[in-house]
């Protein structure tokens, strides 16, 4: 199944929330000088367009991005990936003063791979997949592919400098992809037990979110910070309700910064029904 856009679903509030976490995770790699390996299993299109007839079908992005990118009282720990947001925007502010600029993962990575470092950005979807070499054409030892992330993940691992960053997000179109996504952490892992791992969730029935939880649980990864951010009370209707992410090896200040910025997306983007939740799922 290759229906999944996600022109469609760019910058709203599971992108803040994601966005947010990996531009903290390699701000934080980037302060030493070693190289790293920046992997993406789904990669998207790289950057989207929000005039583009997608992100206005569904104006995503005027509950997530839209609402936070011209606040002066952000928590420090949202500022880098708000300013990163802006940067891009620079040169793209339309004439009501409004981003149309947002990036997808390897847009974000884009901006902290270094020359000692280097991107492997997976995408199956034949649209997508030609967006990305576009975007991707200057991006100096970026690697596009258009293969199963999972298994590209898998080949890559452990990198040869012993440093990297993995980003794990499928389109979740089949209900396989919540067990496949953790044991394919499980599996790299067990190959380079000190890799960074981000595995995204929507958060669409509760019991699938489980099924992740109890794989992770019989499995021997270690060190797991769980984090959840809802704008609505679990539902057995149809439709994403919330985001979440395990972080496999998280920097050490991250709880910290997702403990300023959880209540400030509440306060924000949120509503009565909004919650967040923040936990060492599994110890070190």
């Amino acid at each position: 199944m290759l229906s999944y856009r996600h022109a469609f679903h760019a910058g709203n509030f599971a992108d803040v929330l994601k966005h947010s976490v990996l531009t903290l995770v390699l701000e934080y790699m980037t302060r030493k000088d070693k190289g790293f390996y920046y992997i993406d299993s789904h990669s998207g299109a790289g950057m989207y367009q929000l005039a583009d007839e997608y992100a206005q079908k569904t104006g995503e992005y005027k509950d997530g991005i839209a609402k936070l990118i011209e606040n002066d009282d952000l928590p420090e720990a949202l500022q880098p990936y708000i300013d990163l947001v802006k940067i891009l925007n620079e040169d793209a502010i339309d004439d009501n003063g409004e981003i149309t600029l947002y990036p997808g993962s390897p847009g974000i990575a884009r901006q902290f791979t270094r020359r000692q470092d280097s991107a492997h950005l997976f995408e199956l979807h034949p649209a997508d997949i030609e967006h990305l070499h576009e975007y991707s054409q200057r991006w100096n030892k970026s690697h596009v592919k258009q293969s199963d992330g999972y298994q590209g993940v898998l080949g890559l691992v452990p990198p040869p400098n012993r440093r990297g960053v993995v980003l794990i997000d499928p389109p979740y179109e089949l209900k396989e992809d919540y067990i496949k996504a953790v044991r394919t952490i499980v599996n790299a892992y067990k190959k380079f037990a000190t890799g960074t791992y981000i595995l995204w969730y929507p958060v669409v029935k509760r019991e699938l979110v489980e099924q992740m939880e109890n794989a992770f649980k019989k499995s021997d990864v270690r060190n797991v910070l769980q984090v959840e951010y809802c704008q609505k009370s679990d539902t057995q209707e149809y439709g994403m309700t919330g985001t979440g992410l395990f972080i496999v090896n998280p920097p050490w200040q991250l709880t910290q910064q997702l403990e300023e910025i959880l209540p400030y997306l509440i306060e924000k983007l949120g509503n009565k029904e909004s919650h967040f939740s923040l936990q060492q799922f599994i110890a070190e």
